[in-house]
């Protein structure tokens, strides 16, 4: 019995590799011919073959369920080709034995799915965009990204003094962070003021900005307090739009930011959700969930990368199926065609329920799951009719 499990575990790993890497490298090809239309005297040969370098792991993370299905197919059908199976089945090995043999090479790959999720996509994805980005930069189109708020702008009162401060709202702030990493740096800050009115007055941009701790104050009311985090902005560039007021009440735009939030919560705030690790979107939705707030997208591809093992282990189980099944009497060619359509419906409908859970705020868990126990209760059915 050892001999035979090492056996099956043998060429269903060796399979599922293969799989894998076939699906991997056509994307990869086909990713190379898709950049070469996008080519330009700013973004060269050399710019696009990092940014296909740079989305390689995202791809191949997206490949392992599906490339998983087919190789479970391709490495059962070699052996119900050459009768091996039978020869197990009249020796005493049950249907379920094999089915579990094969799901523990699967095991490995959903390991290796799990750390690309955990360890590689926040940095890679984060490399890819900046060199798209950089490539989209004189287009008139472009995607909302970063973190945008608008809060309040205090200013001092006229009765204000050191003992007693108090504040007066000045309008509001607009503001727009392109990029926080977990260090305190900021990419581009653009900010927007609108006096009480909402009318714009002037629009600040800076190149950057650097966290500064301040010192703790203490007062019955001081903006500091709340807005206790602050970063020291850099290049900025001001443009004033209402000249009405007297020039001699015009003052020097602040190089100060304050945010309510630490630098680490920033970061979270400007990421996108597929760039963010398992632990940093639990991190993003703890932290919107102590705001008071939900970010259905960042809790669906939470709950998506999470629950993808089981995903991987639904999508072999259902490859044994049709091995055991009712295309047990079918060419491997068949099997393989049947296979690669069932993992781009399952794919399909991963996207579907997503989309689903965002437009009418159905629980991203329960869409997640959906899919997933409709797949293995599909194969662990095919494969009951044959026991």
């Amino acid at each position: 019995m050892p001999v035979l499990a090492r056996y099956v575990k043998t060429n269903a790993f060796l399979a599922i590799v293969a799989a894998i890497l076939g699906l991997w490298g056509l994307q990869l090809v086909f990713s190379y011919l898709s950049e070469l239309d996008a080519l330009s005297d700013t973004y060269t040969m050399g710019e696009a073959l990092k940014y296909i370098l740079y989305r390689s792991p995202y791809f191949l993370e997206q490949f392992i369920p599906t490339g998983a299905l087919l190789g479970a197919v391709v490495g059962l059908g070699l052996l119900a080709n050459k009768s091996e199976l039978i020869v197990m089945r009249a020796a005493g090995v049950s249907i379920l034995r094999i089915v579990a043999w094969v799901l523990q090479p699967a095991l490995l790959f959903v390991i290796i799915a799990l750390a690309i999720n955990q360890f590689v996509l926040p940095t890679t994805n984060q490399l890819a965009r900046e060199i798209n980005s950089g490539d989209q930069s004189s287009s008139l189109v472009t995607s909302v990204r970063g973190y945008w708020t608008v809060q309040p702008r205090y200013v001092p009162a006229a009765n204000s003094t050191d003992d007693a401060p108090s504040f007066n709202i000045d309008g509001k702030d607009v503001l727009y962070i392109d990029y926080a990493d977990t260090d305190g740096n900021l990419g581009e800050v653009k900010r927007w003021h609108l006096d009480n009115n909402g009318n714009l007055e002037s629009a600040i941009r800076a190149e950057g900005g650097v966290y500064s701790p301040q010192p703790e104050r203490k007062s019955q009311f001081d903006p500091a307090e709340v807005y206790q985090y602050q970063w020291s902005l850099r290049n900025m560039t001001e443009l004033t739009i209402n000249q009405s007021r007297d020039a001699s009440q015009s003052k020097k735009p602040s190089d100060i930011l304050r945010l309510p939030f630490a630098p680490s919560s920033v970061y979270l705030l400007t990421r996108k959700a597929d760039d963010l690790s398992v632990t940093q979107l639990y991190e993003h939705r703890q932290f919107m969930r102590a705001q008071g707030g939900r970010s259905l997208e960042h809790e669906l591809a939470f709950w998506q990368k999470l629950l993808s093992p089981f995903a991987i282990l639904s999508l072999v189980v259902v490859a044994c199926s049709f091995v055991f099944g009712s295309l047990r009497t079918h060419s491997l060619g068949l099997r393989i065609v049947v296979a690669l359509l069932f993992g781009l419906l399952f794919s399909y409908v991963q996207d579907l329920v997503g989309f689903v859970s965002l437009a009418t705020g159905i629980s991203p868990l329960f869409m997640v799951l959906l899919p997933i126990i409709g797949s293995a209760a599909f194969g662990f059915y095919l494969i009951k009719r044959q026991m």
